[in-house]
């Protein structure tokens, strides 16, 4: 199976920058976005052979996400289940034979670290949410983490310590989510690499010097560990402030 996520900060945008060129080219047997930006009935577009799955935020034009899979889940639940957590269109679980798939993406910490406390409750609920999901069967997590876990997942750590993303309370949050039986497929294949990012600023020509974020993930139950075949990123692939990224697994 070849999956692929992508946060198209907003999909009519990345639409009118090439979005149907890569999404016909990599032909996924699922591909995931986020930060649609769009309620599902705004589209003028359509994805043949493949069903559509859209949770969209109560506020318009804000987050969102998508899943669109060749092969109809057995079952599709949309958040997690706790109110104050379910308002922005942030979660959709796909049921698969072999496993769940989660799209996720995550409230960033913003400007000030003024939504770093939610974020640490959001953090805590999530890696329970998913922890609950493992007890039936193995969970494949992707989306917009909005962290970058180690130095070497972003250009200049140093500089970005208290900058959201890269606090030592997310850091820490994600440790404690791979500590708890997840696998960052990425680093699995490639745990050297070094420039390997998803995400840039469009500011000061961050994209041109690759002075990027690896923020963007996808994550496995550690059962799933001896069926990884690769894990990819498409930093040549424009329409979005983010790059997709793949997994290939033998499912």
């Amino acid at each position: 199976m070849r999956l692929i996520s992508w946060n198209v900060n907003g999909l009519r945008a990345c639409m009118n920058k090439g979005f149907m060129d890569f999404f016909e080219a990599v032909n996924a047997d699922v591909f995931c976005i986020q930060e649609s930006k769009m309620q599902r009935e705004q589209a003028t577009f359509d994805f043949p052979n493949y069903e559509e799955y859209w949770n969209s935020a109560e506020k318009k034009g804000y987050s969102g996400v998508a899943i669109f899979s060749k092969t109809k889940p057995l079952s599709v639940a949309y958040d997690m289940g706790i109110a104050h957590h379910d308002k922005e269109g942030r979660i959709i679980c796909a049921e698969y034979k072999d496993f769940y798939l989660v799209n996720v993406y995550t409230p960033n910490s913003k400007r000030e670290l003024e939504r770093l406390s939610y974020r640490m409750e959001w953090e805590d609920d999530f890696r329970a949410y998913l922890k609950n999901l493992e007890k039936t069967k193995p969970v494949i997590v992707c989306g917009d983490l909005n962290v970058a876990h180690q130095e070497i997942d972003l250009k200049n750590p140093k500089t970005n310590r208290r900058n959201a993303g890269f606090t030592d309370e997310e850091r820490e949050k994600m440790t404690q989510l791979l500590d708890s039986g997840f696998t960052d497929t990425f680093r699995h294949f490639y745990p050297t690499l070094e420039g390997a990012y998803s995400w840039w600023s469009y500011m000061g020509k961050a994209r041109e010097n690759n002075t990027g974020w690896r923020i963007d993930y996808f994550l496995c139950s550690k059962a799933l560990d001896s069926k990884l075949l690769d894990a990819k990123i498409y930093p040549e692939v424009f329409g979005s402030d983010h790059c997709p990224v793949g997994l290939e697994i033998d499912l």
